[in-house]
């Protein structure tokens, strides 16, 4: 299979599983994706916006760095991080090689473009070190300061936090693609139910229910 027929079968199923299904009911989402996104941009490297992804992402974050303890300092440091973004990673994969649910990988990777959002900031931070720090033991360290440092790459934390904001955009613009050309099929499926109910004037039977 070349790359170009697995495109055009994943551009199928995802059209198939999208007619029928409620756009009304998924474009608040979408929105507020858009809008997040915007503010997050707007923010720049300051802490001025957390997205109703804030909590869930940190509590993610804390728990990266115990999982990863066993391994070692600098991996029980990049343990926060590693994990705040394989979560969002991880959930939209389940939604679609479980659930077949598009809709469901177009929100994770908004979720995801927060997340990266606000590691951007908190790598940029690294040379400031403005943030508060929330942390479990005695000694809060802050995880890029502490790994930048020992790297000898601190004087590159602005360019690691550049290249991670980019990386935000890029799936923020996907999100918002996918899920936009999804809400598009489903409002010209219904539509084009509604205009073929009213236009068959027929007896006979009826149409089946739509998707939500």
């Amino acid at each position: 299979m070349t790359a170009t027929e697995l495109w055009q079968g994943l551009r199928e199923d995802a059209r198939e599983w999208a007619e029928g299904r409620s756009a009304l009911l998924r474009l608040p989402l979408l929105l507020y994706l858009l809008y997040a996104g915007v503010e997050h941009l707007l923010a720049g490297f300051t802490d001025n916006y957390r997205s109703w992804f804030a909590g869930i992402t940190l509590a993610f974050h804390e728990l990266g760095h115990l999982l990863l303890s066993g391994l070692g300092r600098t991996w029980m440091l990049l343990g926060g991080s590693l994990l705040q973004l394989a979560v969002p990673i991880v959930a939209g994969v389940y939604l679609l090689v479980r659930q077949r649910d598009w809709f469901g990988l177009a929100v994770c990777m908004g979720w995801l473009s927060t997340s990266l959002f606000e590691l951007a900031v908190y790598i940029d931070d690294a040379n400031r070190l403005n943030l508060p720090l929330v942390g479990l033991g005695e000694e809060v360290l802050h995880d890029w300061e502490t790994l930048l440092t020992e790297s000898h790459l601190l004087n590159h934390a602005q360019t690691f936090a550049k290249v991670t904001q980019f990386l935000a955009g890029v799936s923020l613009v996907g999100a918002l693609a996918l899920g936009g050309w999804l809400l598009l099929v489903m409002w010209q499926s219904r539509s084009n139910r509604t205009y073929n109910a009213s236009g068959n004037h027929g007896g006979g039977g009826t149409m089946a229910g739509p998707h939500r």
